[in-house]
Protein backbone atom coordinates (compact mmCIF):
# COMPACT_ATOMS: atom_id res chain seq x y z
CA UNK A 1 0.00 0.00 0.00
CA UNK A 2 2.75 2.43 0.90
CA UNK A 3 4.46 1.76 -2.43
CA UNK A 4 1.21 2.34 -4.30
CA UNK A 5 0.62 5.57 -2.38
CA UNK A 6 4.10 6.81 -3.11
CA UNK A 7 3.73 5.88 -6.77
CA UNK A 8 0.39 7.68 -6.95
CA UNK A 9 1.80 10.74 -5.26
CA UNK A 10 4.80 10.78 -7.64
CA UNK A 11 2.51 10.44 -10.66
CA UNK A 12 0.31 13.25 -9.38
CA UNK A 13 3.42 15.39 -8.90
CA UNK A 14 4.57 14.73 -12.44
CA UNK A 15 1.14 15.60 -13.80
CA UNK A 16 1.05 18.79 -11.75
CA UNK A 17 4.54 19.71 -12.94
CA UNK A 18 3.57 19.10 -16.57
CA UNK A 19 0.44 21.24 -16.06
CA UNK A 20 2.61 23.99 -14.58
CA UNK A 21 4.96 23.95 -17.58
CA UNK A 22 1.99 24.07 -19.95
CA UNK A 23 0.51 26.95 -17.95
CA UNK A 24 3.75 28.92 -18.22
CA UNK A 25 3.97 28.22 -21.95
CA UNK A 26 0.39 29.43 -22.46
CA UNK A 27 1.20 32.60 -20.52
CA UNK A 28 4.32 33.11 -22.65
CA UNK A 29 2.28 32.83 -25.87
CA UNK A 30 -0.15 35.45 -24.55
CA UNK A 31 2.44 38.16 -23.95
CA UNK A 32 5.94 36.94 -23.19
CA UNK A 33 7.91 37.51 -20.01
CA UNK A 34 5.42 39.66 -18.09
CA UNK A 35 2.51 37.15 -18.14
CA UNK A 36 4.85 34.28 -17.20
CA UNK A 37 6.10 36.15 -14.12
CA UNK A 38 2.51 37.05 -13.22
CA UNK A 39 1.44 33.40 -13.59
CA UNK A 40 4.26 32.19 -11.31
CA UNK A 41 3.40 34.82 -8.69
CA UNK A 42 -0.26 33.77 -8.74
CA UNK A 43 0.64 30.10 -8.55
CA UNK A 44 3.06 30.41 -5.61
CA UNK A 45 2.19 33.63 -3.78
CA UNK A 46 5.81 34.80 -4.17
CA UNK A 47 7.11 38.14 -5.46
CA UNK A 48 8.71 37.07 -8.75
CA UNK A 49 10.86 39.32 -10.93
CA UNK A 50 13.90 39.44 -13.20
CA UNK A 51 16.94 41.25 -11.87
CA UNK A 52 20.40 42.12 -13.15
CA UNK A 53 23.69 41.54 -11.38
CA UNK A 54 23.34 44.90 -9.58
CA UNK A 55 20.00 43.92 -8.05
CA UNK A 56 17.95 46.28 -10.23
CA UNK A 57 14.82 44.92 -11.98
CA UNK A 58 15.57 43.78 -15.54
CA UNK A 59 11.84 43.58 -16.28
CA UNK A 60 9.30 45.97 -14.82
CA UNK A 61 7.59 44.09 -11.92
CA UNK A 62 3.83 44.30 -11.48
CA UNK A 63 4.23 46.02 -8.09
CA UNK A 64 7.14 48.13 -6.79
CA UNK A 65 9.78 46.06 -5.00
CA UNK A 66 10.34 46.61 -1.32
CA UNK A 67 13.83 47.42 -0.08
CA UNK A 68 14.08 44.04 1.65
CA UNK A 69 13.20 42.19 -1.55
CA UNK A 70 15.66 44.23 -3.57
CA UNK A 71 18.41 43.68 -0.99
CA UNK A 72 17.88 39.89 -0.94
CA UNK A 73 18.02 39.77 -4.74
CA UNK A 74 21.27 41.73 -4.74
CA UNK A 75 22.83 39.34 -2.19
CA UNK A 76 21.72 36.37 -4.25
CA UNK A 77 23.14 37.86 -7.46
CA UNK A 78 26.49 38.44 -5.76
CA UNK A 79 26.68 34.91 -4.35
CA UNK A 80 25.86 33.39 -7.72
CA UNK A 81 28.65 35.38 -9.33
CA UNK A 82 31.23 34.83 -6.61
CA UNK A 83 30.60 31.13 -5.96
CA UNK A 84 29.55 30.25 -9.53
CA UNK A 85 26.49 28.36 -8.34
CA UNK A 86 23.55 27.14 -10.39
CA UNK A 87 21.11 28.61 -7.87
CA UNK A 88 21.11 30.13 -4.40
CA UNK A 89 18.59 30.53 -1.57
CA UNK A 90 18.97 33.21 1.12
CA UNK A 91 16.96 33.44 4.37
CA UNK A 92 16.61 36.74 6.22
CA UNK A 93 13.98 38.34 8.48
CA UNK A 94 11.33 35.71 7.78
CA UNK A 95 11.84 35.88 4.00
CA UNK A 96 13.46 33.46 1.58
CA UNK A 97 14.90 34.60 -1.76
CA UNK A 98 15.66 32.03 -4.45
CA UNK A 99 17.81 33.27 -7.38
CA UNK A 100 18.49 31.33 -10.59
CA UNK A 101 20.23 32.46 -13.81
CA UNK A 102 18.50 32.46 -17.20
CA UNK A 103 20.22 31.15 -20.30
CA UNK A 104 21.64 33.82 -22.60
CA UNK A 105 22.89 33.50 -26.17
CA UNK A 106 24.16 35.60 -29.08
CA UNK A 107 26.34 37.54 -26.64
CA UNK A 108 23.33 38.66 -24.60
CA UNK A 109 23.89 38.97 -20.84
CA UNK A 110 20.77 37.25 -19.52
CA UNK A 111 19.19 38.46 -16.25
CA UNK A 112 18.47 36.40 -13.13
CA UNK A 113 15.13 35.02 -11.96
CA UNK A 114 14.38 35.94 -8.34
CA UNK A 115 11.47 34.89 -6.12
CA UNK A 116 10.92 36.23 -2.60
CA UNK A 117 8.42 34.44 -0.37
CA UNK A 118 7.66 34.44 3.40
CA UNK A 119 8.37 31.35 5.47
CA UNK A 120 7.49 28.57 5.06
CA UNK A 121 8.63 28.14 1.45
CA UNK A 122 6.15 26.17 -0.70
CA UNK A 123 7.88 22.82 -1.35
CA UNK A 124 7.21 22.93 -5.09
CA UNK A 125 8.67 26.46 -5.55
CA UNK A 126 12.32 25.56 -6.29
CA UNK A 127 11.36 23.01 -8.97
CA UNK A 128 8.77 25.37 -10.45
CA UNK A 129 11.36 28.16 -10.73
CA UNK A 130 13.85 25.76 -12.34
CA UNK A 131 11.25 24.85 -14.99
CA UNK A 132 10.40 28.55 -15.42
CA UNK A 133 13.99 29.43 -16.37
CA UNK A 134 13.66 27.54 -19.66
CA UNK A 135 10.45 29.35 -20.62
CA UNK A 136 11.71 32.74 -19.43
CA UNK A 137 15.05 32.32 -21.21
CA UNK A 138 13.20 31.99 -24.52
CA UNK A 139 10.76 34.86 -23.91
CA UNK A 140 13.46 37.19 -22.63
CA UNK A 141 15.79 36.40 -25.54
CA UNK A 142 12.98 36.99 -28.06
CA UNK A 143 12.14 40.34 -26.44
CA UNK A 144 15.82 41.27 -26.20
CA UNK A 145 16.24 40.51 -29.92
CA UNK A 146 13.18 42.57 -30.82
CA UNK A 147 14.51 45.50 -28.79
CA UNK A 148 17.85 45.30 -30.57
CA UNK A 149 16.14 45.12 -33.96
CA UNK A 150 13.99 48.13 -33.07
CA UNK A 151 17.07 50.10 -32.00
CA UNK A 152 18.78 49.16 -35.27
CA UNK A 153 15.73 50.25 -37.28
CA UNK A 154 15.61 53.57 -35.42
CA UNK A 155 19.35 54.07 -35.94
CA UNK A 156 19.10 53.27 -39.64
CA UNK A 157 16.08 55.54 -40.08
CA UNK A 158 17.93 58.35 -38.31
CA UNK A 159 21.00 57.80 -40.49
CA UNK A 160 18.92 57.84 -43.67
CA UNK A 161 17.23 61.03 -42.54
CA UNK A 162 20.68 62.51 -41.87
CA UNK A 163 21.72 61.60 -45.43
CA UNK A 164 18.64 63.41 -46.74
CA UNK A 165 19.47 66.48 -44.63
CA UNK A 166 23.03 66.47 -46.01
CA UNK A 167 21.81 66.24 -49.60
CA UNK A 168 19.24 69.00 -49.16
CA UNK A 169 21.90 71.24 -47.63
CA UNK A 170 24.45 70.58 -50.36
CA UNK A 171 26.87 68.27 -48.49
CA UNK A 172 26.95 65.68 -51.26
CA UNK A 173 30.31 64.02 -50.62
CA UNK A 174 29.57 63.37 -46.92
CA UNK A 175 26.12 62.03 -47.83
CA UNK A 176 27.70 59.61 -50.33
CA UNK A 177 30.12 58.28 -47.72
CA UNK A 178 27.39 57.61 -45.17
CA UNK A 179 25.01 56.15 -47.74
CA UNK A 180 27.66 53.71 -48.98
CA UNK A 181 27.49 51.89 -45.63
CA UNK A 182 23.69 51.49 -45.78
CA UNK A 183 22.95 50.71 -49.41
CA UNK A 184 21.83 51.35 -52.00
CA UNK A 185 24.61 53.66 -53.13
CA UNK A 186 23.52 57.13 -54.18
CA UNK A 187 23.48 57.51 -57.99
CA UNK A 188 24.96 60.43 -59.91
CA UNK A 189 21.54 61.41 -61.33
CA UNK A 190 18.40 61.22 -59.22
CA UNK A 191 14.68 61.71 -59.51
CA UNK A 192 12.93 63.03 -56.39
CA UNK A 193 9.41 62.03 -55.37
CA UNK A 194 7.31 63.67 -52.67
CA UNK A 195 4.41 61.45 -51.59
CA UNK A 196 1.58 62.94 -49.52
CA UNK A 197 -0.78 60.70 -47.61
CA UNK A 198 -2.36 60.02 -44.20
CA UNK A 199 0.33 59.96 -41.48
CA UNK A 200 -1.20 56.80 -39.98
CA UNK A 201 -0.17 54.70 -43.00
CA UNK A 202 3.26 56.27 -43.52
CA UNK A 203 5.11 53.36 -41.92
CA UNK A 204 3.19 50.87 -44.06
CA UNK A 205 3.96 52.83 -47.22
CA UNK A 206 7.67 52.93 -46.39
CA UNK A 207 7.71 49.12 -46.24
CA UNK A 208 5.73 48.68 -49.46
CA UNK A 209 7.83 51.18 -51.39
CA UNK A 210 11.06 49.63 -50.09
CA UNK A 211 9.91 46.23 -51.38
CA UNK A 212 8.76 47.66 -54.73
CA UNK A 213 11.80 49.87 -55.39
CA UNK A 214 14.90 48.19 -54.00
CA UNK A 215 17.30 50.78 -55.46
CA UNK A 216 15.52 53.83 -54.00
CA UNK A 217 15.93 55.79 -50.80
CA UNK A 218 12.65 56.25 -48.91
CA UNK A 219 12.67 58.54 -45.88
CA UNK A 220 9.78 60.00 -43.83
CA UNK A 221 9.94 63.75 -44.33
CA UNK A 222 11.14 65.51 -41.14
CA UNK A 223 9.31 68.71 -42.12
CA UNK A 224 5.81 67.41 -42.98
CA UNK A 225 4.28 64.48 -41.08
CA UNK A 226 2.11 63.53 -44.09
CA UNK A 227 5.00 63.41 -46.59
CA UNK A 228 7.45 60.75 -47.73
CA UNK A 229 10.66 61.64 -49.54
CA UNK A 230 11.85 59.15 -52.18
CA UNK A 231 15.12 59.37 -54.07
CA UNK A 232 15.30 57.09 -57.13
CA UNK A 233 17.92 56.71 -59.88
CA UNK A 234 17.35 59.35 -62.55
CA UNK A 235 18.95 57.54 -65.46
CA UNK A 236 15.95 55.32 -66.16
CA UNK A 237 12.26 55.59 -67.00
CA UNK A 238 10.32 57.32 -64.20
CA UNK A 239 8.22 55.15 -61.92
CA UNK A 240 4.64 54.81 -63.18
CA UNK A 241 3.29 51.77 -61.31
CA UNK A 242 2.72 52.26 -57.60
CA UNK A 243 1.34 49.92 -54.92
CA UNK A 244 -2.50 50.00 -55.02
CA UNK A 245 -2.78 51.43 -51.49
CA UNK A 246 -0.40 54.22 -52.44
CA UNK A 247 -2.18 55.12 -55.67
CA UNK A 248 -5.59 55.19 -53.95
CA UNK A 249 -4.72 57.09 -50.78
CA UNK A 250 -1.84 59.41 -51.72
CA UNK A 251 -0.73 62.15 -54.08
CA UNK A 252 2.65 61.90 -55.81
CA UNK A 253 4.88 64.68 -57.15
CA UNK A 254 7.84 63.79 -59.36
CA UNK A 255 10.86 65.90 -60.27
CA UNK A 256 12.90 65.87 -63.44
CA UNK A 257 16.21 63.99 -63.43
CA UNK A 258 18.76 66.18 -61.63
CA UNK A 259 22.38 65.69 -60.53
CA UNK A 260 22.72 64.37 -56.99
CA UNK A 261 24.28 67.66 -55.85
CA UNK A 262 21.02 69.39 -56.89
CA UNK A 263 18.76 67.21 -54.73
CA UNK A 264 17.34 70.35 -53.11
CA UNK A 265 16.24 71.57 -56.55
CA UNK A 266 14.68 68.18 -57.25
CA UNK A 267 12.83 68.34 -53.95
CA UNK A 268 11.39 71.77 -54.77
CA UNK A 269 10.34 70.48 -58.21
CA UNK A 270 8.62 67.42 -56.73
CA UNK A 271 6.88 69.61 -54.16
CA UNK A 272 5.49 71.85 -56.91
CA UNK A 273 4.43 68.78 -58.91
CA UNK A 274 2.60 67.57 -55.80
CA UNK A 275 0.52 70.77 -55.83
CA UNK A 276 -0.50 69.94 -59.41
CA UNK A 277 -1.23 66.30 -58.52
CA UNK A 278 -3.85 67.32 -55.95
CA UNK A 279 -6.08 68.57 -58.76
CA UNK A 280 -5.73 65.53 -61.04
CA UNK A 281 -7.80 62.35 -61.01
CA UNK A 282 -4.68 60.19 -61.43
CA UNK A 283 -3.32 61.80 -58.21
CA UNK A 284 0.23 62.19 -59.57
CA UNK A 285 2.11 64.74 -61.66
CA UNK A 286 5.58 65.41 -63.02
CA UNK A 287 7.26 68.78 -62.71
CA UNK A 288 6.49 71.15 -65.57
CA UNK A 289 9.75 73.02 -66.02
CA UNK A 290 9.82 76.76 -66.64
CA UNK A 291 12.85 78.90 -67.50
CA UNK A 292 14.82 79.91 -64.42
CA UNK A 293 14.81 83.67 -63.76
CA UNK A 294 18.48 83.81 -62.75
CA UNK A 295 19.51 82.08 -65.97
CA UNK A 296 17.10 84.29 -67.95
CA UNK A 297 18.76 87.44 -66.61
CA UNK A 298 22.21 86.04 -67.36
CA UNK A 299 25.63 87.27 -66.18
CA UNK A 300 24.20 90.48 -64.72
CA UNK A 301 22.32 88.33 -62.18
CA UNK A 302 25.60 86.86 -60.91
CA UNK A 303 27.20 90.27 -60.38
CA UNK A 304 24.09 91.65 -58.67
CA UNK A 305 23.71 88.56 -56.47
CA UNK A 306 27.33 88.66 -55.28
CA UNK A 307 26.95 92.28 -54.30
CA UNK A 308 23.59 91.63 -52.65
CA UNK A 309 24.77 88.84 -50.34
CA UNK A 310 28.32 90.17 -49.81
CA UNK A 311 27.44 91.40 -46.28
CA UNK A 312 26.63 87.81 -45.33
CA UNK A 313 29.63 86.36 -47.18
CA UNK A 314 31.97 88.80 -45.40
CA UNK A 315 30.51 88.06 -41.97
CA UNK A 316 32.91 86.61 -39.40
CA UNK A 317 31.62 84.97 -36.22
CA UNK A 318 32.76 86.79 -33.09
CA UNK A 319 32.45 83.77 -30.81
CA UNK A 320 32.93 80.06 -31.39
CA UNK A 321 29.22 79.38 -30.83
CA UNK A 322 28.06 82.10 -33.26
CA UNK A 323 27.09 81.13 -36.83
CA UNK A 324 29.59 81.82 -39.59
CA UNK A 325 28.74 83.03 -43.10
CA UNK A 326 28.11 79.52 -44.45
CA UNK A 327 25.64 78.74 -41.66
CA UNK A 328 23.84 82.04 -42.20
CA UNK A 329 23.52 81.41 -45.95
CA UNK A 330 22.21 77.89 -45.30
CA UNK A 331 19.75 79.28 -42.75
CA UNK A 332 18.55 81.95 -45.17
CA UNK A 333 17.97 79.39 -47.92
CA UNK A 334 16.16 77.01 -45.57
CA UNK A 335 13.96 79.74 -44.08
CA UNK A 336 12.97 81.04 -47.52
CA UNK A 337 11.95 77.50 -48.46
CA UNK A 338 10.32 76.34 -45.21
CA UNK A 339 9.84 79.44 -43.00
CA UNK A 340 9.13 78.27 -39.42
CA UNK A 341 9.59 74.62 -40.44
CA UNK A 342 13.24 75.38 -41.16
CA UNK A 343 13.88 74.30 -37.56
CA UNK A 344 13.06 70.71 -38.59
CA UNK A 345 14.97 71.02 -41.86
CA UNK A 346 18.12 72.33 -40.15
CA UNK A 347 17.66 70.42 -36.86
CA UNK A 348 17.97 73.59 -34.79
CA UNK A 349 15.90 75.20 -32.02
CA UNK A 350 13.39 77.91 -32.94
CA UNK A 351 15.31 80.42 -30.82
CA UNK A 352 18.46 79.62 -32.82
CA UNK A 353 16.55 80.18 -36.06
CA UNK A 354 15.16 83.49 -34.79
CA UNK A 355 18.61 84.71 -33.71
CA UNK A 356 20.14 83.81 -37.07
CA UNK A 357 17.34 85.56 -38.99
CA UNK A 358 17.86 88.68 -36.89
CA UNK A 359 21.56 88.59 -37.76
CA UNK A 360 20.80 88.14 -41.48
CA UNK A 361 18.36 91.06 -41.48
CA UNK A 362 20.89 93.29 -39.73
CA UNK A 363 23.62 92.36 -42.21
CA UNK A 364 21.40 92.97 -45.24
CA UNK A 365 19.66 95.99 -43.74
CA UNK A 366 16.25 94.69 -44.84
CA UNK A 367 13.06 93.43 -43.25
CA UNK A 368 12.59 89.82 -44.31
CA UNK A 369 8.96 89.87 -43.23
CA UNK A 370 8.31 91.85 -46.43
CA UNK A 371 7.75 89.65 -49.45
CA UNK A 372 9.71 91.99 -51.73
CA UNK A 373 12.86 91.54 -49.64
CA UNK A 374 12.35 87.79 -49.41
CA UNK A 375 12.05 87.56 -53.19
CA UNK A 376 15.24 89.55 -53.70
CA UNK A 377 17.21 87.33 -51.31
CA UNK A 378 15.76 84.18 -52.88
CA UNK A 379 16.81 85.34 -56.37
CA UNK A 380 20.32 86.18 -55.16
CA UNK A 381 20.77 82.77 -53.52
CA UNK A 382 19.42 81.02 -56.60
CA UNK A 383 21.78 82.91 -58.90
CA UNK A 384 24.71 81.81 -56.74
CA UNK A 385 23.50 78.20 -56.51
CA UNK A 386 22.79 78.01 -60.25
CA UNK A 387 26.39 79.12 -60.92
CA UNK A 388 25.31 81.74 -63.45
CA UNK A 389 28.51 82.62 -65.32
CA UNK A 390 29.83 86.08 -64.45
CA UNK A 391 30.33 88.68 -67.20
CA UNK A 392 33.70 88.82 -69.03
CA UNK A 393 36.47 90.56 -67.11
CA UNK A 394 36.15 93.87 -68.93
CA UNK A 395 32.39 93.85 -68.62
CA UNK A 396 32.70 92.79 -64.98
CA UNK A 397 34.83 95.83 -64.17
CA UNK A 398 32.26 98.14 -65.76
CA UNK A 399 29.45 96.23 -64.01
CA UNK A 400 31.06 96.86 -60.62
CA UNK A 401 31.10 100.56 -61.37
CA UNK A 402 27.44 100.61 -62.44
CA UNK A 403 25.88 97.71 -60.56
CA UNK A 404 22.20 97.35 -61.60
CA UNK A 405 19.34 97.39 -59.14
CA UNK A 406 16.84 94.58 -58.97
CA UNK A 407 14.24 96.73 -60.71
CA UNK A 408 16.67 97.34 -63.56
CA UNK A 409 17.23 93.59 -63.92
CA UNK A 410 13.49 92.96 -63.91
CA UNK A 411 13.03 95.61 -66.60
CA UNK A 412 15.04 93.64 -69.17
CA UNK A 413 12.86 92.63 -72.17
CA UNK A 414 13.69 88.94 -71.81
CA UNK A 415 12.60 89.11 -68.16
CA UNK A 416 9.30 90.60 -69.28
CA UNK A 417 8.78 87.62 -71.56
CA UNK A 418 9.64 85.28 -68.66
CA UNK A 419 7.12 87.08 -66.46
CA UNK A 420 4.34 86.77 -69.05
CA UNK A 421 4.96 83.03 -69.16
CA UNK A 422 4.76 82.79 -65.36
CA UNK A 423 1.34 84.45 -65.05
CA UNK A 424 -0.22 83.13 -68.28
CA UNK A 425 -1.97 80.14 -66.60
CA UNK A 426 -4.01 82.39 -64.28
CA UNK A 427 -4.79 85.00 -66.96
CA UNK A 428 -5.76 82.59 -69.73
CA UNK A 429 -9.20 82.88 -71.36
CA UNK A 430 -11.82 81.04 -69.38
CA UNK A 431 -10.11 81.51 -66.02
CA UNK A 432 -12.26 83.69 -63.71
CA UNK A 433 -10.72 87.13 -63.23
CA UNK A 434 -11.07 86.78 -59.47
CA UNK A 435 -8.30 84.14 -59.45
CA UNK A 436 -5.60 86.52 -60.71
CA UNK A 437 -7.09 89.38 -58.70
CA UNK A 438 -6.84 87.38 -55.47
CA UNK A 439 -3.31 86.20 -56.24
CA UNK A 440 -2.19 89.77 -56.92
CA UNK A 441 -3.77 91.17 -53.76
CA UNK A 442 -2.24 88.35 -51.70
CA UNK A 443 1.23 89.09 -53.08
CA UNK A 444 0.86 92.82 -52.52
CA UNK A 445 -0.10 92.17 -48.89
CA UNK A 446 2.99 90.06 -48.13
CA UNK A 447 1.07 86.78 -48.53
CA UNK A 448 -1.21 87.37 -45.52
CA UNK A 449 -4.61 85.69 -45.83
CA UNK A 450 -6.51 87.92 -43.38
CA UNK A 451 -5.60 91.32 -44.90
CA UNK A 452 -6.23 89.89 -48.38
CA UNK A 453 -9.71 88.79 -47.39
CA UNK A 454 -10.41 92.24 -45.93
CA UNK A 455 -9.11 94.03 -49.02
CA UNK A 456 -11.30 91.93 -51.33
CA UNK A 457 -14.33 91.83 -48.97
CA UNK A 458 -14.43 88.04 -49.02
CA UNK A 459 -13.86 85.35 -46.39
CA UNK A 460 -10.46 83.89 -45.53
CA UNK A 461 -11.64 80.47 -46.73
CA UNK A 462 -12.57 82.00 -50.10
CA UNK A 463 -9.05 83.43 -50.40
CA UNK A 464 -7.57 79.99 -49.69
CA UNK A 465 -9.84 78.33 -52.25
CA UNK A 466 -8.84 80.83 -54.94
CA UNK A 467 -5.16 80.41 -54.13
CA UNK A 468 -5.59 76.63 -54.27
CA UNK A 469 -7.10 77.13 -57.73
CA UNK A 470 -4.05 79.23 -58.64
CA UNK A 471 -1.81 76.37 -57.49
CA UNK A 472 -3.57 73.95 -59.81
CA UNK A 473 -3.32 76.35 -62.75
CA UNK A 474 0.31 77.31 -62.15
CA UNK A 475 1.28 73.73 -61.19
CA UNK A 476 3.23 75.28 -58.35
CA UNK A 477 2.82 75.24 -54.58
CA UNK A 478 1.82 78.58 -53.04
CA UNK A 479 0.25 77.87 -49.65
CA UNK A 480 2.79 75.32 -48.39
CA UNK A 481 6.56 75.66 -48.45
CA UNK A 482 8.67 75.32 -50.50
CA UNK A 483 6.54 77.76 -52.45
CA UNK A 484 6.71 79.52 -55.81
CA UNK A 485 5.61 82.74 -54.15
CA UNK A 486 8.93 84.51 -54.73
CA UNK A 487 8.89 83.80 -58.46
CA UNK A 488 5.31 85.02 -58.64
CA UNK A 489 6.18 88.27 -56.87
CA UNK A 490 9.16 88.86 -59.17
CA UNK A 491 7.04 88.11 -62.25
CA UNK A 492 4.31 90.53 -61.26
CA UNK A 493 6.87 93.20 -60.40
CA UNK A 494 8.50 92.74 -63.82
CA UNK A 495 5.12 93.12 -65.54
CA UNK A 496 4.43 96.33 -63.65
CA UNK A 497 7.82 97.72 -64.66
CA UNK A 498 7.29 96.73 -68.27
CA UNK A 499 3.92 98.58 -68.33
CA UNK A 500 2.76 96.09 -70.91
CA UNK A 501 -0.65 96.88 -72.36
CA UNK A 502 -1.26 93.16 -72.79
CA UNK A 503 -1.22 92.55 -69.05
CA UNK A 504 -4.65 92.61 -67.39
CA UNK A 505 -5.37 95.63 -65.23
CA UNK A 506 -5.52 93.62 -62.02
CA UNK A 507 -1.82 92.85 -62.41
CA UNK A 508 -0.86 96.49 -62.37
CA UNK A 509 -0.13 98.53 -59.29
CA UNK A 510 2.24 96.21 -57.44
CA UNK A 511 4.17 98.43 -55.09
CA UNK A 512 7.54 98.15 -53.44
CA UNK A 513 10.93 97.11 -54.70
CA UNK A 514 13.89 95.34 -53.15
Amino acid sequence: MDDDLRAGTAAAGRIRRADDVLGMQRAARKGGTGPVLHWIAGRTGATVFLTNSAGAPAHQPQAPLRDAERGLALRGARELAERRLGSVAIDQDGLTCIVLPLDGSQGAAAPLLAAVVPHPVPPELPLLLADATSVLSLTWLAEHTRRKQRRLRIAEAGTREAVMHLLLNGHTSVARQIAAALRPALPAMVRVYVIEGPPRIRGQLVGELTDATEDAWIVPCPVYADHLFMLAPGDRTPARVWPPELAAACWIGESTAVPLRETATGYAQAFHALAAARGRPERQASFAANPDLALTIGPAAAAWAEAFISPIRNHRARRAQDPDSAELLATAASWLSFHSRATAHLNIHRNTLSARLTCIQELLGSDLHRLANQAALALALRAIAAEVPPPPEGDAARARETLPTLDELLSLPRVGQWAQQQVRPVTAPGVPACIAETLTAWLRLDAHIGPTATALSISASAVRKRLARSEALLERSLLRSPSAIHDQWLALRALELAESSGVPRHFAGLSGSA
